[in-house]
């Protein structure tokens, strides 16, 4: 199963999460009971790496699905691979299942988050507080990845809400180069894969047809050229971990691709 984007070095992952995938699943039956959404307290934090998830009102003009897609098994999936694949040590509960959290931009919370994600950002409101959190929280070196939102409509939207904490005239937005190094921070990957959503269609990737057929992978970043922001823009990264155990052929066919992005993207994160 080799892709456009793919190197050989990549296909290794193929083999390391198809000999999880049973186990994985029965970890992801175990969230759905054990997951009781609530927002982050200082507590929560070890010095291993969680991942942390957005929570955000939806916007009434917005296009999206709101903070909790994917939630929780993409958060519980992609820090079991991370754990697996890197050398990277994850905080886990006493069940040994991965813990992760849920943070608010306007919450101090966040600042003990170097990476945080957010799904379907193209229907977020950001009140003048979240804005200003989220100001802060990269410039402190803070990461925030923006995923799933697809077409023009919903990315104008998010650019607007994020224009509120990072105007145009200081954070300009560009297209990851392909020689970018969160390409390469441990898989080989050229390009942002474009993965729709279980059920579209084995065939078909654009969830929109022709407004969403090219997925991007855009960024903002600061003065020293680190990425501050990452918005993969036509695709959904966190089906692809949400989804594994759900069905061999769709797990085949973008798990091993989402996978590589996504330990790419939080390797980068956690090193710049």
């Amino acid at each position: 199963m080799r892709g456009p984007g793919w190197t050989r070095r990549s296909l290794v992952v193929i083999a390391a999460l198809a000999a999880a995938v049973t186990v994985e699943a029965q970890f992801r039956q175990r969230g759905r009971a054990r997951t009781n959404a609530r927002l982050a307290i200082a507590d929560d934090f070890r010095s291993q790496f969680m991942f942390c998830r957005i929570v955000f009102r939806n916007a009434l003009d917005g296009d999206g699905g709101g903070w909790s897609v994917d939630y929780p098994q993409a958060d519980e999936n992609v820090s079991i691979r991370l754990s697996e694949l890197t050398k990277t040590t994850i905080t886990r509960e006493g069940d040994g299942s991965p813990r992760h959290v849920l943070v608010q931009f306007n919450d101090p919370q966040i600042f003990s988050c170097p990476f945080v994600m957010m799904t379907e950002p193209g229907g977020a409101f950001l009140d003048p507080q979240e804005a200003k959190g989220l100001r802060a929280y990269v410039e402190k070196g803070g990461f925030l990845w923006a995923d799933d939102f697809w077409g023009e409509y919903a990315w104008a939207h998010w650019v607007a809400q994020l224009r509120k904490a990072l105007p145009e005239g200081e954070f300009p937005i560009f297209e990851l180069p392909l020689d970018h190094p969160l390409y390469r921070a441990q898989f080989e990957v050229a390009g942002v894969p474009q993965i729709p959503a279980l059920g579209l269609g084995f065939g078909r990737t654009s969830e929109r047809g022709a407004e969403s057929a090219v997925p991007h992978a855009r960024g903002i970043a600061d003065d020293q050229g680190r990425l501050l922001v990452l918005m993969t823009h036509n695709t959904d990264i966190g089906d692809s971990w949400e989804r594994e155990g759900d069905d061999p052929q769709y797990f085949l066919a973008f798990g091993p691709k989402g996978y590589a992005f996504g330990i790419n993207a939080i390797l980068y994160a956690l090193t710049h």
